[in-house]
């Protein structure tokens, strides 16, 4: 990096990430080749991605995902980070192995309870149990204990999770119906084989195109992996490179939109776990340093919305109300802008049910 490499302050961060993750401008994107372009949507819990997309796409509704993942062209799988993202089928079977050797690693917490456990055998005696039919991981773990009755059930079943690419079969994942987590491998539910991992330096530009401009431990935050720095310098002639106003360096696709720090920047209602919020290592370019840590209570995460292109508070929806909670005040335009928003994002994922929109509690201290 030079001295002379052009500062990207917060704001410019911002609006450029924000253009990147289709919540500048809501986008006319069809919902597959959304998550395709988000490499893939955070899904520890069933609603998330969905609400997700109602924020970036216009007309999105959630049939429309829903529908992808009846189809087997979207599927819920361990990748990024050893959390649940809903991705599309293709990158299911390719991103998955470009993060295989973070779930290796992942392993090496659970040694103990995995003692005189050969994880080759583990891994193809569970390939083979939920080949023949999709297992909920109770049934998984039982099965395994069967063989290893002196290892730790837990650490059984993490290590079948790690050492094997498994989906969620529907009806997990489809919207407004429920049903238990079943697991299978993503070979056998997409009905075709794993690709091989693909070369880093193209998920770096991917990642750049829907993060950037981002630093290599930004992108390492994102993927869970390690060593990236090497992938970054051979990429660099392709790239342009800034730096934040720590000193940062940061690298961006050359013709990636990069708005005016004063661009306006609508507000937008978000799940819990979205990446917009996860995916680098400095998350100030998001999160205000102010409220660092208040979108969560324990375990508990809940969803937020973005005002100015900033986290700005969360907001629960219950039986008959949307509750929004701003971290600190709002003007009058801005409470009209932000229940204008909710009231939009209402009718995108629950049309025909009436709701009131209300500012009040959201996080109540445990």
């Amino acid at each position: 990096m030079t001295k002379t490499a052009p500062v990207l302050g917060t704001r410019a961060l911002n609006r450029a990430t924000l253009d990147r993750q289709l919540l500048l401008r809501r986008s006319p994107l069809p919902a597959k080749a959304a998550v395709e372009h988000l490499l893939g949507l955070q899904a520890q819990n069933v609603k998330p991605p969905y609400y997700a997309l109602a924020a970036r796409l216009d007309g999105f509704r959630p049939e429309e995902l829903s529908g992808l993942m009846a189809d087997r062209e979207t599927v819920r799988i361990v990748t990024m980070r050893s959390t649940i993202h809903t991705h599309t089928a293709a990158d299911a079977l390719t991103l998955r192995p470009l993060v295989q050797a973070a779930r290796d690693r992942e392993l090496a917490n659970f040694r103990k309870g995995l003692a005189g456990v050969d994880l080759d055998r583990l891994a193809a005696l569970a390939r083979d149990l939920v080949e023949t039919e999709p297992r909920t991981m109770k049934q998984l773990r039982e099965a395994l204990l069967a063989e290893w009755p002196d290892a730790d059930p837990q650490s059984l079943a993490i290590a079948a999770r790690c050492r094997l690419p498994l989906v969620q079969v529907t009806p997990r994942g489809l919207w407004g119906r429920s049903g238990q987590v079943a697991l299978t491998t993503a070979e056998h539910w997409l009905g075709r084989p794993a690709e091989p991992a693909p070369a880093p330096d193209a998920t770096v530009l991917r990642y750049l195109a829907a993060f950037g401009p981002a630093s290599v431990k930004d992108m390492q935050t994102w993927a869970g992996l390690t060593r990236l720095r090497e992938v970054f310098e051979r990429l660099r002639p392709q790239l342009l490179t800034f730096r934040d106003e720590r000193g940062v360096e940061l690298f961006d696709l050359p013709d990636a939109p990069r708005p005016a720090a004063d661009t306006p920047a609508p507000p937008r209602f978000l799940p819990e776990f979205d990446n917009l919020l996860l995916s680098h290592a400095d998350r100030t370019r998001v999160i205000p340093p102010e409220y660092w840590g208040r979108s969560w209570v324990g375990n508990l995460v809940h969803c937020t919305f973005l005002v100015d292109g900033f986290l700005a508070g969360v907001w629960k929806l219950e039986e008959d109300a949307l509750v929004i909670e701003p971290f600190g005040r709002l003007t009058g335009a801005q409470r009209d802008e932000v229940r204008t928003e909710g009231a939009r994002m209402l009718t995108a994922m629950h049309p025909g049910t009436s709701y009131d929109i209300r500012f009040g509690t959201v996080v109540r201290p445990s």
